[in-house]
């Protein structure tokens, strides 16, 4: 159930250029129970007084399933932005009024498929880092398989990119593919891929039977993916959807 609160920021550092990852804390001391892929929203106001808020996954990685003591949020930087005013600007130890999780952006027990299919864009990508303890899990189980395509533009913009490289050197059925629409790594890896991540489904063949699939991220890709994948003869039910708009 959604609650309002107060975070204090207790760390943060830059992932990307344009990207911050923020660590909060609950003023009041109490853990967040959430649902990986569930989200918050930061409540503030326009300079004129006008209330606003704006939404953002959780992306701590804690057992997939109890309450957390760091609520930890990755948030891009628009130029002009409201929100990239308030919290580019928030120092440790610093307050934002908060309220959550909500969402329905989660694994689903019903899930008996035996892939998972996710693809990302920017901080698109945050809920799946959240989602990690269950996937280890799920392939632990050795019937489950999760694929992870995930687009920038270079290496440089791979929000948790080594993370997500070390999870699947360490989980066999967890397969990373780090998509480079724009530049090539210096030192090219295996599993990268040239060109936007929905240009590379026909590799890896998505199909009805074997495949639930989970699209987070730019709302351009999330269509052009929705529509590839129904034409790979996914049903609807079986594609899941959450758009990140950027908003001043």
């Amino acid at each position: 159930m959604a609650e309002h609160f107060s975070l204090r920021l207790a760390d943060s550092h830059m992932l990307a250029p344009t990207v911050r990852h923020l660590a909060f804390e609950r003023a009041d001391g109490k853990p967040l129970a959430f649902i990986p892929g569930q989200f918050l929203q930061i409540h503030f106001h326009y300079d004129d007084g006008t209330a606003t808020k704006r939404s953002y996954s959780v992306a701590t990685v804690g057992d997939g399933g109890s309450p957390v003591q760091r609520i930890e949020i990755a948030v891009s930087y628009v130029d002009g932005g409201a929100a990239t005013k308030l919290l580019s600007e928030l120092a440790i130890g610093g307050t934002i009024e908060a309220s959550g999780p909500y969402g329905r952006f989660c694994l689903q027990d019903s899930d008996t498929h035996p892939r998972y299919l996710l693809l990302a864009t920017g901080t698109g990508v945050t809920p799946y880092r959240a989602m990690l303890p269950q996937f280890e899990k799920l392939v632990a189980r050795g019937d489950r398989e999760v694929v992870l395509l995930y687009g920038a533009r270079n290496e440089t913009e791979l929000l948790y990119g080594e993370e997500f490289e070390a999870f699947a050197q360490a989980h066999p059925g967890f397969t990373f593919y780090g998509c480079l629409s724009r530049q090539p790594r210096a030192v090219p890896r295996a599993h990268d891929r040239a060109g936007h991540v929905q240009s590379v489904l026909a590799e890896i063949a998505p199909s009805a039977e074997r495949d639930i699939a989970y699209l987070c991220g730019n709302p351009n890709m999330v269509d052009a993916a929705f529509n590839a994948l129904k034409e790979f003869g996914l049903p609807i039910p079986q594609i899941r959807r959450e758009k990140y708009i950027s908003s001043r």
